[in-house]
């Protein structure tokens, strides 16, 4: 079908209540606007269907093992080459690895929720950068951003050279208008963008608020299951791909890439989301966290929070993630003998950690939905006083966990904070007397 620019929230939430969706994470998956659009048997024919471009966007180098391989096929009506030089724009409050600005900070940190945008601030406009780590042109490491909008983008899409980008709603619907076609993107579910692919946000609600993580790294995918075995966790068949949709428009659209840190821009004669068919493997999902299949212990003991990985970057190093994306989804607590709560520890790892909705159960306060902590490798954490206390007297029976959604971003290197982040007058000060009142207990 052919779709046009949508006006306003509610036609954009009516749009996204009647999509429907290609499933299956990893799938090379097919789909055509118009019957007749997509090849049979060759991906670039002398003359393709219907007067189509034939163009393929690669997501890994060719020669990476298949089981690795990201690539798709797309059949346009004009090529992604025929456009108008490039010209560096403001990059706006959007910051790209390596950080410099601020020095690492072993401190623990946390945010409150970013204050209200200026009228008319957009997805793009309203991207700011907390810190990250790597080097976004060697393709490592990663990079946390917040967003806060307003507005929808209008005639103006936006591709990240640099990374793929996992979007994590908190507050307000998205509407992500692909060159693949169309994904709806609500606070519970998350939206993954992959490297290179042209996207338009519009709004389902009159303001939307979330969190992004730009993965320099290699791509998203589902870790291993090992002892666990063939199923748990996020299971692929859960994850939305989009259908094939375009846009054939003649307005003139600013086109704004992403690449080695910086913002460029060029307007063209025409929406670049003119993908009528296509077929692959490099495309962008959708994922509601609600059907993360929770596992536990039912024993004795709290299960490392590796446990909770959706997706996960692999490394050169096996087993350490270039970035892991954890979610701390409802579940039961039926340990015996056991301090439920996550425990007192110091990591390797890098975490920050966000919160959708509800509270989180090792911080009785402070901790809000849109805000965030970053607790950098080997900086002691756990839970305050009050959350001590309160389980360390607990009658230990079965506990839902229910009121709440929380998420981390885990990486293996130090996450060094933006200048706008150590400064930021959301910084809350006084982090660390939430630890403060910890008594001693011992009696020997």
């Amino acid at each position: 079908m052919s779709v046009g620019s949508s006006g306003g929230s509610e036609q954009a939430r009516k749009t996204a209540e009647a999509l429907e969706y290609l499933t299956g994470f990893g799938n090379e998956h097919s789909s055509e606007a118009v019957p007749g659009a997509l090849p049979v048997g060759r991906n670039s024919p002398q003359r393709s269907p219907l007067g189509l471009y034939a163009e393929q966007l690669s997501g890994s180098a060719f020669t990476e093992p298949r089981s690795h391989n990201r690539r798709s096929w797309l059949y346009r009506i004009r090529p992604s080459a025929a456009h108008p030089p490039f010209t560096r724009t403001g990059n706006g409050a959007l910051r790209t690895a390596p950080f410099t600005e601020a020095p690492a900070d072993p401190n623990r940190l946390r945010w409150n929720p970013l204050p209200e945008p200026a009228p008319g601030t957009d997805f793009l406009a309203g991207l700011w950068t907390l810190g990250g780590n790597g080097d976004a042109a060697q393709r490592t490491g990663m990079a946390i951003h917040l967003y806060s909008a307003n507005s929808p983008m209008t005639d103006r899409v936006f591709s990240d050279s640099d990374g793929e980008l996992l979007i994590v709603p908190e507050q307000g619907g998205l509407l992500l208008r692909t060159e693949f076609g169309l994904l709806s993107a609500r606070p519970g579910e998350v939206a993954l963008i992959p490297r290179g692919v042209r996207f338009r946000v519009e709004l389902q609600d009159e303001t939307a608020r979330g969190y992004v993580c730009e993965n320099y790294g290699q791509p998203f995918e589902l870790p291993g299951l090992g002892p666990i075995g063939a199923n748990g966790l996020a299971a692929a068949r859960d994850f939305r791909a989009p259908v094939a949709s375009y846009e054939d428009s003649e307005r003139p659209t600013e086109v704004v890439n992403k690449f080695c840190g910086n913002l460029w821009t060029a307007t063209y004669d025409h929406s670049p989301l003119d993908v009528v068919a296509w077929y692959g493997t490099h495309v962008p999902y959708v994922y509601d966290l609600h059907r993360f299949n929770v596992l536990g212990s039912i024993s004795y003991d709290h299960p490392d929070p590796s446990i909770f990985t959706v997706l996960t970057s692999p490394s050169d190093t096996a087993g350490l993630a270039g970035v892991d994306f954890v979610v701390f989804a409802p579940r039961w607590l039926v340990g015996e003998d056991t301090f439920r709560p996550p425990y007192f520890h110091r990591n390797v790892m890098s975490e920050y950690m966000g919160l959708i909705e509800g509270a989180y159960d090792a911080k009785a306060e402070g901790f809000v939905p849109g805000g965030g902590s970053l607790h950098n490798m080997m900086s002691a954490h756990g839970p305050d006083r009050e959350t001590f206390d309160r389980a360390s007297a607990a009658e230990l029976k079965p506990q839902k966990i229910d009121d709440g959604l929380a998420f981390m971003f885990e990486t293996r290197w130090p996450i060094t904070a933006t200048a706008q982040a150590a400064g930021a007058d959301h910084l809350q000060s006084g982090y660390d007397d939430v630890w403060q009142g910890l008594q001693r207990h011992f009696r020997a």
